[in-house]
């Protein structure tokens, strides 16, 4: 189908609207776009700072498409690093839980790379779980629907043996200071972890030891500076902990292995 907007006027108008890659955005608007008039309307919302890929409706991550819609968090590339290192202690067979997922992605991508695992995951979002369901759905995952781990299923208790978390962790205090794209247009439950950053991760942390199998583990991202904090808590909770760094994706990533009898 030929567009009334030719990929040079396309750029030119998202360059103008401040973005840093018009070119490569002009090509995957035309890319994403099934009519000039759907065009047309993605070119207005991404000019108005909406996020590229909630406005083309999804986000290449860890070599899939992950789908998404206005409002859903967006998977960052550092989080891949979370995917590896929680990848690198599972198995096929291994259940896996991932809390505060978003879209999902960080669980569809465990399930990609392990091969066949039970998969659970769980949002506080209505919008963020059904994106999780239409991603998890090739994997066979289960998406809950409710505050951490409050919808999950008692059977869960005592088998999960990856439980992956990217919660919230800006300082609420910091929030203004995100990109535009972030603070105006996904969800502040994605964003706020809290006066300290760690009010979802103290949570998190405190729910592990029920859910996971002894020998699982608990991956937590974090920021740098707030790493210790984030061991510390993990810690608290009798876990043996280890920091894990990328340098090159900004990406902290922290693991806690339990090695105690599951609590009843």
């Amino acid at each position: 189908m030929s567009f009334p907007l030719s990929p040079a006027r396309l750029t030119d108008r998202l360059r103008a609207a401040g973005c840093v890659f018009a070119e490569d955005e002009a090509r995957l608007l035309l890319s994403a776009a099934d009519h000039p008039a759907r065009l047309a309307e993605m070119l207005e919302l991404r000019c108005a700072g909406h996020p590229l890929e909630q406005v083309v409706g999804f986000a290449e991550f860890a070599g899939l498409r992950i789908a998404l819609a206005p409002g859903v968090f967006v998977p960052r590339r550092r989080s891949e690093f979370l995917v590896e290192r929680a990848a690198a202690l599972g198995t096929p067979g291994t259940v896996v839980l991932d809390l505060c997922c978003g879209s999902g992605a960080i669980g569809a991508a465990l399930a990609d790379r392990l091969g066949e695992v039970e998969l659970h995951a769980a949002d506080v979002d209505p919008a963020a779980a059904a994106c999780a369901r239409r991603n998890l759905a090739p994997y066979g995952g289960t998406v809950h629907l409710g505050d951490l781990d409050a919808p999950l299923p008692r059977a869960l208790r005592g088998r999960v043996g990856l439980l992956v978390a990217n919660a919230p962790y800006v300082p609420t205090g910091e929030i203004p200071l995100l990109p535009p794209e972030a603070r105006d247009h996904e969800p502040p439950v994605a964003l706020d972890g809290g006066a300290d950053g760690l009010a979802v991760q103290r949570r998190v942390a405190a729910t592990a030891p029920r859910w996971l199998a002894p020998g699982g583990h608990l991956l937590i991202e974090t920021s740098e500076r707030q790493a210790p904090a984030t061991a510390a808590l993990m810690a608290d909770q009798g876990l043996t902990v280890r920091i894990e760094q990328d340098e090159d994706r900004d990406a902290t990533v922290v693991i806690g292995g339990f090695l105690r009898p599951a609590r009843p």
